[in-house]
């Protein structure tokens, strides 16, 4: 291939957020026309937390439905489920045997689950080493994900240099890629943290697929500060965010925003952003709901996508079972 590849997995563990949207979907289409891409719906990393089956089987479903609405063509890229191309559990079996318990440990969102439960279950601390291996797979140059998976990245890219090391070049070694504009939203009501759907304040995040009043309501309710002064600093982070939030929906400038909104206050400034989000999101739901309700489209592209990614992944399977000295089957 001579464009380079660039990889993304998101899990279906629920609806997504307008930071799922805006640090990852909304950027997809375009990727797609500068690089091979391939874009997997992680249901093996669902599982690393219980699921309900029939509520996961609907939300991979779902995530499918919304990589199409937001631009992804079958035609110009991979789509695929996870679980549907074997591949990478073999490979994370391999490289799990090059991974070091001190560095799985150190990993900060294992620190942060293991610490909120008693029995802290061998998948959580290992799951960093499958998503190595989803990347490594496919020789990825890119994965474009948010600051707080950093630390994921560089694990993958240790374990790659690792192998590379031990069995000569085997792996690309891959970089992060990040837009720079809203690649980490933050909570509307408490901006310290990243917006996530388990929250468990539903005023903290906007889902995509939110109906329009529930958008509006979040965003009047959103905190911002007590100076009533519309600037871009992190002394003001609930506005800071609110304006990340604004800028990417409305390809508007910070700067722009900021002279735009400086004599209005933040109700004009927030009932605005509503509709800005609102008519954003709007095309995306609506191609949503169309194609969800084609079962037989859906299926056609988890289908083939598999087949693609297969085909590309067990070349570099081949190679690295070759290497560690498995006889071919």
């Amino acid at each position: 291939m001579d464009k380079k590849v660039v990889y993304s997995g998101i899990q279906p563990s629920g609806s997504l957020t307008i930071g799922n949207y805006i640090g990852a979907l909304s950027n997809f289409s375009e990727l797609q026309e500068e690089y091979n891409c391939l874009y997997c719906i992680v249901d093996m990393h669902a599982i690393t937390m219980p699921q309900e089956p029939k509520n996961l089987r609907k939300n991979t479903l779902d995530i499918l439905a919304l990589y199409l609405a937001c631009g992804l063509d079958p035609e110009k890229s991979i789509i695929y489920i996870q679980s549907h191309v074997p591949e990478h559990a073999e490979l994370g079996w391999v490289l799990n045997t090059i991974a070091s318990m001190g560095q799985l440990q150190r990993m900060t969102q294992f620190k942060d689950k293991s610490s909120k439960s008693r029995e802290v279950l061998a998948g959580i601390l290992n799951y960093p080493v499958l998503m190595a291996a989803d990347i490594l797979l496919y020789q990825s140059a890119y994965v474009p994900v948010g600051e707080d998976q950093r630390q994921h990245i560089e694990l993958t890219r240790d374990l790659a240099q690792k192998f590379n090391s031990r069995y000569s070049d085997t792996f690309t070694i891959p970089d992060m890629m990040t837009p720079k504009v809203g690649a980490r939203i933050m909570s509307l009501q408490d901006p310290q943290y990243k917006m996530s759907k388990s929250d468990s304040d539903e005023n903290a995040f906007i889902l995509i697929l939110d109906d329009e009043n529930a958008i509006r309501r979040k965003i009047k309710r959103a905190v911002t500060d007590s100076e009533g002064v519309i600037r871009y600093s992190s002394e003001q982070s609930g506005l800071k965010n609110l304006i990340d939030i604004y800028s990417s929906f409305s390809k508007l400038s910070v700067e722009e925003i900021v002279e735009k909104y400086k004599d209005l206050g933040y109700g004009k400034f927030k009932e605005d952003l509503a509709e800005v989000v609102v008519e954003g999101l709007r095309p995306v739901k609506e191609r949503f709901h169309s194609i969800r309700n084609d079962k037989e489209y859906l299926e056609k592209v988890y289908t083939e996508g598999a087949q693609k990614a297969s085909a590309l992944a067990r070349k570099t399977l081949r190679k690295v079972y070759k290497k560690v000295g498995f006889i071919p089957r």
